[in-house]
């Protein structure tokens, strides 16, 4: 795909640099991409020099935790202010936010015998490149991979760090309302993550998605990488429901991964793209 609008570098939970990612994708043919690392803007002025470079358009991209029902939910912005006041604030508390959580996801292990982990996982993050945020729970998972606790980075989630686990530490992140209002006094187009992922049945994604937009969130993604086309499907038929832009991206992490960069299944054709609208302001179109 000529366009891929979330994807990850090590200025987060990704296993490539921000050049090396944008120059991964351009060798694969993507023209406009935006780098959406959680809850940072740390690989965003490295990742447009290397844009610049290549001849590639980078769009400003974040993917922001909060909470909705108890359970943490991502919203992406794209294109907004990198100053505006209030993003800069949320991202400073999120930032210590994820250095707690790091730190006690490191007792959680350690408790189960499992010495070292949070100075493990920091090692094989700044392995990869140096980075002032904390730890991920995939540098965990790496972590215990290492250590031959585990097979794989899926069987540690399944044991340890996915959701309702040891690891699955639940942080005070914002409200969705909150960030949602974050993203739009930055001017962002704003979009909600991956519906599909979340452990919901459809009543509560529904509900999910009347609060978004009631919230003044304009896109869902409708396409993530390589899920099902039912997921897709049914994804399509709230963003027509609701009047929504449809967004799509690889969710790229690493090579071997949930998937490649560039590469997700189509967007339903009758359904608007979010990246038709970028240079145009979202509060005079939606």
């Amino acid at each position: 795909m000529y366009v891929d609008l979330h994807c990850h570098s090590t200025a987060s939970d990704g296993v490539l640099s921000p050049t090396a990612l944008v120059e991964r994708a351009h060798g694969r043919g993507v023209q406009t991409l935006a780098l959406t690392d959680h809850d940072t803007l740390e690989g965003i002025d490295e990742a447009r020099r290397a844009a610049d470079r290549l001849g590639m358009t980078l769009v400003n991209g974040v993917e922001l935790s909060c909470l909705y029902g108890g359970a943490t939910i991502h919203v992406l912005g794209y294109g907004f202010d990198m100053n505006a006041p209030a993003l800069r604030e949320a991202l400073d508390g999120l930032h210590t936010a994820r250095w707690q959580r790091a730190e006690e996801i490191g007792r959680r292990l350690e408790s189960k015998g499992m010495p070292g982990a949070f100075e493990g996982a920091r090692q094989i993050q700044q392995s990869r490149g140096d980075s002032d945020n904390a730890p991920a729970r995939p540098h965990f998972a790496d972590y215990l991979v290492e250590k031959g606790y585990v097979k794989d980075r899926g069987e540690a989630f399944r044991k340890w760090l996915g959701a309702g686990k040891l690891g699955d530490v639940k942080q005070h992140w914002p409200t969705l309302e909150e960030t949602v209002a974050t993203l739009k006094a930055a001017q962002a187009w704003i979009s909600l993550a991956h519906p599909w992922h979340y452990d919901f049945t459809r009543s509560k994604r529904r509900r999910l998605v009347t609060a978004f937009c009631a919230a003044g969130g304009h896109s869902l993604e409708v396409v993530n990488g390589m899920q099902s086309a039912d997921q897709v499907g049914s994804l399509a038929i709230l963003t027509r429901e609701f009047g929504l832009l449809a967004s799509a991206g690889s969710d790229f992490h690493g090579p071997g991964d949930w998937s490649e960069i560039g590469m997700y299944r189509p967007l339903p054709e009758d359904l608007p793209p979010l990246w038709d609208r970028f240079g145009i302001t979202p509060s005079a179109t939606v």
